[in-house]
């Protein structure tokens, strides 16, 4: 494929992003940049959310997993129902009873300030990893399609990828993210289904050969009852619940979308709706998998090794090449869905939980906002870089991996935060946030000997989140004193 066409169709595709942001961010403040003045309509909201929630990750590396994990990741998707029930209904209502900025605001007015601090902190090495290891999937497609070509290095091809997210997010923040993202997941959409439809072209089967034949193949066996083994139903479901719970409930990024709704119905709405459509996306994410390897046998190919490379591989070398401009522009659209709205949290969180933002006058809070939103790219850059050379797995196992070290502390923080009323001794919380992930990878990699075979999977992070919640119960003393408690009943 021609790598002009291919730049082609990025450079339109970025035109319009630019242009998008073009009519967002005019006067704008940062009330805009955070919240988007809390106006946003709810179902675009919603919309927007299945790109961003999805990324790059699972336009690649969950197709590239049928072939040894079937339609097992379904099981964790169904989790992430139950995960998004507890997020409507618990954690939503607080954040916008305390009408917050950053979520993490919560964690000082329950503990105190080491513990705000600290689950702040936490979000941003999570989010900052997780965004780097999808963007790193889009920059090496687009490495393999168009700058090995031409002779452009991989690191160069790295920074032209986040100089484009800064471009059009630096200015309006949250409100741009908004309708870019609908843009995006209206993008995406359509690339999942028109590279579907093509692929059971040239297959030769329509929509009711195209199902039976997904559904007779080895790839779809959903549900896994083996307890030792790692796609066991229970451990996919619950520990499905409690990725959504950390990954959207407890993430800036996530629900500072949902506080730009107009109020906490419709953020409910949109959570809810949100949800219910994931599932079936998930599903056209599985199928399109199956066909691949479906493709490849029936034509006897020879498929990469690394199950991230088979959908680009087939996409940019085998199939017709409209497939190819396809998957390019779907692999495009859901990456940056993620990684703009990721870079604009980060920014958030850093400005609101670290620079005291408040105090500041408008102008100075502009200033230090385009500072840190450089800063943030720049970073970036470096970790996407870094992972290039340490990392030798599936992308989609490095970011659950990341998010169940990385958020279980948050977990334990608000778990222990809502659901007990003792108060704990603040000064010892960050050394209990480091010291539970260290000992969650401790057991988790001596497992099998230590529990009679028995593997961890995703549930590190419910481990993680039990030992957090564990060291916060042994420094804790007592119950809230009676100010604290006043305190959050006004605020409720």
């Amino acid at each position: 494929m021609s790598p002009t066409l291919i730049i082609s169709l990025i450079v339109a595709y970025f035109f319009i992003l630019i242009f998008i942001s073009y009519l967002t961010s005019k006067n704008t403040d940062s009330e805009t940049f955070f919240l988007a003045n809390r106006k946003s309509p709810w179902y675009v909201v919603a919309f927007g959310m299945i790109g961003t929630s999805l990324s790059g990750v699972t336009f690649v590396s969950i197709p590239g997993m049928v072939q040894k994990a079937q339609f097992s990741y379904l099981q964790l998707v169904l989790g992430y129902l139950l995960g998004y029930f507890v997020i409507a209904t618990v954690l939503m209502p607080l954040y916008y009873r305390l009408n917050l900025v950053s979520i993490y605001t919560y964690l000082e007015q329950r503990f105190g300030y080491w513990s705000y601090k600290t689950g702040a902190g936490f979000f941003l090495l999570s989010r900052t990893l997780g965004a780097a290891i999808r963007l790193f999937l889009v920059a090496g497609v687009l490495q393999l399609a168009v700058f090995d070509g031409l002779g452009v290095p991989f690191a160069v091809s790295v920074v032209i990828t986040i100089a484009l997210i800064w471009v059009y997010t630096f200015r309006g923040g949250m409100k741009t993210i908004i309708w870019t993202d609908t843009f995006q997941t209206t993008a995406m959409l359509l690339a999942v289904g028109i590279s579907i439809w093509l692929i059971s072209d040239e297959l030769n089967m329509g929509f009711q050969g195209l199902v039976s034949t997904i559904e007779a193949s080895d790839y779809s066996q959903v549900f896994f009852w083996d307890v030792k083994d790692s796609r066991y139903f229970l451990k996919q479901f619950f520990s499905g619940a409690f990725i959504a719970i950390v990954m959207t409930g407890l993430d800036q990024d996530m629900m500072q979308k949902n506080l730009s709704c107009k109020n906490i119905g419709e953020a409910q709405k949109n959570m809810f709706w949100f949800s219910i459509i994931l599932v079936f996306v998930n599903i056209l994410f599985l199928s399109l998998g199956a066909l691949l390897y479906i493709y490849a046998n029936t034509k006897g190919i020879d498929l990469p090794a690394k199950g991230d490379d088979v959908f680009p591989f087939l996409a940019l070398g085998y199939f017709p090449q409209i497939v190819g401009l396809v998957f390019i522009l779907g692999i495009i659209a859901i990456t940056y869905a993620s990684a703009d709205s990721a870079l604009t949290a980060l920014t958030t969180s850093f400005c609101v939980d670290f620079l005291n933002f408040k105090e500041r006058s408008e102008h100075e809070r502009v200033r230090l906002r385009y500072i840190v939103h450089v800063g943030f790219s720049v970073l970036m850059v470096l970790v996407i870089l870094a992972f290039d050379v340490l990392n030798s797995e599936n992308v989609v196992t490095a970011v659950f991996k990341v998010a169940g070290y990385t958020y279980g502390p948050l977990l334990g923080l608000y778990s222990f935060g809502l659901y007990t009323r003792r108060a704990v001794r603040d000064r010892f919380v960050p050394l209990i946030c480091v010291v539970a992930p260290l000992l969650t990878y401790i057991i988790s990699y001596n497992s099998v000997d230590w529990f009679w075979g028995y593997e961890f999977g995703f549930e590190v992070l419910i481990l993680n989140g039990f030992l957090t919640f564990t060291g916060l119960m042994a420094v804790s003393s007592g119950k809230i004193d009676e100010l604290e408690l006043a305190q959050e009943q006004q605020a409720s």
